[in-house]
């Protein structure tokens, strides 16, 4: 009871270590398995290892192979989980460099690793490849933290991230396929019963995925399984499936619950996210005793396997020539530059799917007695420790050195994605701005992904956007909502994250009752609410711009503007195309060029600014 205890709460405080130094959790909770398990030999009096994960006839946590049992169970939910995240939409989107990275690049590593590992190490083919397939992840899990905190180039961030996400069950995949293949080889030799086996596990472990899948959809569609109840059963069902599809076809379990991940992903499920959320809360927990238990499980025999030369040489292939070489080809013709490429290259860590799956397969190969087997697991760790530690702690100062560090964030974050917010963030992008609109209304998101804009769904009150990576250049926080606590709240709770530039939000009624007294440098416009930007939008749906020369046309021009009820001054356009809000225009410096913009009813632009011009011409006479 003292070491399930125990595990539970060093991990935990491991991911809570990983969240205040801001580095993936992986790292603190594999250092901290070492530490209780083969390390601590060195430490302990009697030489006994502080923690046992398999029961040694008088200590330790599972008798037998139950260990194994719990970690198949475990990586099959952590899986699960990736496959959920897996949607075709979203490939088809990212296209292009993402698109080769995950399908051309994956192929380079695993056939590079897989060469390098059997001529390096000596390794049969067999285990040469599974090394490499387990390798050819990185997870989002590991490049999240380290993208988090670091602000880059978007189209740099956006490369990293969707690699993440999409090569992680993908990667899985492949993994499950050359482990299954290995064993079954390994029992019948290459014949044609083995092929017949082979393709009987990948018959079984996609069709019991699938109809998982869809059950478990049309039960929640069909309101066969209470709302209370929905993420318990779902996770009941994703075990019975895993083990169910293995008794069928030993082996097939995995890839069961990583086809039933992607098929529910990619399906209108309308609980989809409040799922996402349960299986992630689940997943850390998991990680957090797993990734503890499997490090501690590894010997000192195991650690001195890879300690030696031929490590070292194995891990500089993979991350000084195969990484580049897969990142360079897979973005030829695109429009990264190459000191953004040589970023790509360097930050390419390995995550929790490489070192969970290994420590699984590699125990079970072990156990099969195939030669070589003992060299997965401390060989795959040895990567993972190594890639995470080495762009953990240089990732930002490669970034600045590289050119691919944003100095300042320009980025805007919409909150509310109403016809006036699709109007503007609409003007913003077209002008060369990276604009975000977030609302809980999904209507209202579709229109604007309608509109070309970049948009998500979002409830600011329960969800954390502060660990969105898309949000990572951000320095403009604007709340355009018609709910007056939604917007206090949301630069209350959000202003420290995207609003070091500054924190705009919409003037409430009872502040407008008041404006002359008002002194809000937060708000957007001291002269019109809600309600006053959404009947001018809804009459004249455009943003123009006039062009002003002085600060006395500005004002002329502003008054001309502001005594008309169908038009709202926005921003104040500078020649170069700075954008300037008009909250204060008394503050603001007026240079040749610029162009003040506003919302609502087209004017002659030649009447107000020859009206402006004549009325500077008269008071200089005077």
């Amino acid at each position: 009871m003292v070491e399930l205890g125990g595990i539970i709460i060093l991990g935990i405080l491991a991911q809570w270590v990983a969240w205040k130094l801001k580095i993936p959790a992986i790292l603190p909770l594999i250092l901290i398995g070492l530490l209780v398990g083969p390390l601590s030999t060195f430490l302990s009096a009697d030489g006994s290892q502080w923690l046992l994960p398999i029961w040694d006839g008088e200590y330790g946590l599972f008798p037998g192979e139950n260990l194994y049992y719990f970690v198949s169970l475990a990586v099959g939910i952590i899986l699960f989980e990736g496959g959920l995240t897996l949607r075709k939409n979203e490939i088809s989107k990212v296209g292009g460099s993402i698109g080769k990275l995950i399908s051309i690049g994956a192929a380079i590593t695993f056939i590079g690793a897989g060469v390098a590992a059997h001529y390096v190490f000596g390794l049969n083919w067999r285990i040469s490849f599974l090394f490499s397939a387990l390798i050819v992840v990185t997870g989002p899990t590991v490049i999240g933290p380290i993208l988090r905190h670091i602000p880059l180039k978007k189209e740099v961030a956006a490369v990293l991230r969707w690699e993440g996400i999409l090569i992680d069950p993908i990667g899985a995949l492949v993994a499950v396929l050359v482990y299954e293949f290995i064993s079954i080889e390994g029992d019948s030799g290459y014949t044609k019963q083995a092929l017949i086996e082979f393709g009987k596990i990948i018959l079984i472990g996609f069709a019991f995925g699938i109809t998982a899948g869809y059950a478990l959809y049309f039960s929640i569609k069909k309101k066969f399984v209470p709302h209370y109840l929905a993420n318990v059963v779902s996770l009941s069902l994703v075990m019975a499936i895993f083990v169910l599809s293995d008794l069928f076809a030993h082996e097939s379990g995995l890839l069961a619950v990583v086809v039933m991940g992607m098929f529910l992903g990619n399906s209108d499920l309308p609980s989809l996210k409040e799922l996402l959320y349960f299986k992630e809360s689940l997943s850390v927990l998991l990680v957090s005793i797993l990734f503890i238990l499997l490090a501690a499980n590894i010997s000192v025999e195991d650690l001195l396997l890879v300690y030696n030369w031929k490590t070292a040489i194995l891990l500089a292939i993979v991350i000084f020539v195969l990484r580049p070489l897969t990142v360079f080809i897979s973005t030829m013709g695109s429009s990264l530059k190459t000191n953004e490429k040589l970023f790509i290259s360097w930050v390419g860590p390995r995550g929790i799917v490489a070192a969970g799956i290994s420590s699984l397969f590699g125990s079970k190969l072990v156990s099969k007695g195939v030669i070589g087997a003992e060299y997965i697991t401390p060989l795959v760790f040895a990567v993972v420790l190594v890639t995470v530690i080495l762009n953990a702690t240089t990732a930002r100062v490669m970034a600045k050195w590289m050119g691919v560090f944003l100095k300042k964030s320009e980025g805007i974050l919409m909150v509310g994605a109403s016809k006036v917010s699709r109007l503007i963030a609409t003007y913003l992008q077209k002008n060369g701005r990276h604009v975000v609109l977030v609302d809980s209304n999904k209507l209202n998101i579709d229109r604007a992904k309608e509109l070309g804009l970049e948009a998500f769904t979002s409830d600011i009150y329960a969800d954390d956007l502060s660990d969105n990576i898309e949000l990572n250049d951000v320095g403009y926080l604007l709340a355009m909502t018609g709910n007056d606590e939604i917007n206090k709240q949301a630069i209350s709770r959000f202003g420290k994250f995207f609003g070091e530039n500054g924190t705009f939000r919409l003037i409430t009624s009872e502040e407008m009752r008041h404006r002359d007294d008002l002194s809000i440098k937060e708000l957007f416009s001291y002269t019109h609410d809600y309600a006053r930007f959404t009947e001018v939008a809804q009459d004249f749906p455009s943003i123009q711009e006039i062009p002003i020369e002085t600060h006395n046309q500005f004002l002329r021009v502003l008054s001309i503007i502001g005594n008309n009820e169908d038009a709202i001054p926005l921003f104040l356009k500078r020649e170069d195309g700075f954008l300037e809000l008009i909250n204060s225009p008394s503050d603001l410096e007026i240079e040749a060029g610029s162009n003040l913009v506003y919302l609502g009813k087209p004017m002659d632009f030649e009447d107000v600014v020859n009206a402006t011009r004549s009325t500077n011409e008269g008071k200089s006479k005077k």
